[in-house]
């Protein structure tokens, strides 16, 4: 089987049987083109030629030029690739001795509750621009959603009567989300009084620009970090950190972790266990920074 065949095909099955999300269809096509291309380079256009060696060398190879962290996202899709051809053509695996490192969890950054205050109390709800940015932040962090979800948002998966809006997450898994009052009047005030305004044309998009048309996760990232060195945050607070602050803040306000994992549309619960290694950190520092023992030595009876 041509090895270029059997990539589209593979591809074909993360986008429909599989139901993967957009991006990482796009991430795994990436991976596999490389792969395709150092197995060109060695004269290999068959799958069935592909050896554990030429495996390895493969994987040497990325160990020269690239992270830890991209080389086992690499190894991830190539095994995958080959697993799957293994059970749709019954080819033989090449990769079946391959081993993924688990990569290391990193504490995800978050906001406090100050500097989420600060954040937002910078905007004039009477400017439109500024309506409109407010909108879209409290929306991301009131409902702790991903700024794809927040900018694919339709006039139809939100209810401001009934203060709930219904996300198509990662999967096209479908959740519902309830939104905070004070989100909800916001997203409201925008709604009735300045999308009118700018609607140019027939569009089911929530969210739309002053020229009517959708908005992108571009346009997201570079107004927070516009809007950060304003009020002088020093930490670098993106959008996916605002939903990083949702999950904490949820935790620390006593919400269970399964009910956290609904509301951020986790498949895995493990995903949702690193915010309480958060709030361990977080206690933690609580208590050196505040209790008489914390920073002497221990105390003779």
């Amino acid at each position: 089987m041509k090895i270029d065949f059997a990539i589209k095909d593979y591809i074909i099955s993360l986008s429909t049987t599989e139901g993967r999300a957009i991006n990482t269809v796009k991430s795994y096509t990436r991976d596999l083109n490389k792969y395709q291309a150092f197995l060109n380079d060695k004269n290999i256009f068959d799958v069935e030629k592909v050896s554990d060696t030429i495996v390895d060398d493969f994987v040497s190879m990325l160990n020269k030029d690239y992270s830890s962290a991209s080389v086992n996202r690499m190894k991830t899709s190539i095994r995958n690739f080959h697993r799957f051809l293994n059970f749709k053509y019954d080819l033989k695996d090449p990769t079946i001795n391959l081993k993924v490192s688990r990569a290391e969890k990193r504490l995800p950054i978050y906001a406090s509750h100050d500097e989420i205050n600060l954040l937002m109390s910078q905007f004039d709800d009477e400017i439109p621009k500024d309506l409109f940015d407010h909108t879209i932040l409290e929306t991301i962090y009131g409902l702790g959603l991903r700024v794809s979800e927040c900018c694919n948002l339709k006039t139809n998966q939100v209810n401001l009567n009934e203060k709930f809006v219904k996300v198509l997450g990662k999967g096209n898994k479908e959740r519902i989300i309830p939104i905070p009052a004070k989100t909800n009047e916001l997203m409201k005030k925008y709604y009735m009084n300045l999308r009118p305004t700018w609607q140019k044309k027939s569009t089911n998009n929530f969210f739309i620009n002053k020229k009517g048309n959708k908005i992108y996760s571009e346009y997201v990232e570079r107004m927070l970090r516009e809007k950060n060195i304003n009020v002088g945050i020093k930490k670098h607070i993106t959008p996916h950190k605002l939903r990083h602050s949702y999950a904490t803040h949820l935790l620390e306000g006593g919400a269970d972790l399964r009910v956290i994992q609904e509301l951020l549309g986790h498949s895995d619960i493990s995903t949702t266990e690193i915010y309480t290694h958060v709030e361990t950190q977080r206690m933690k520092q609580s208590y050196l920074k505040n209790h008489p023992f914390a920073n002497k030595k221990s105390l003779k009876d």
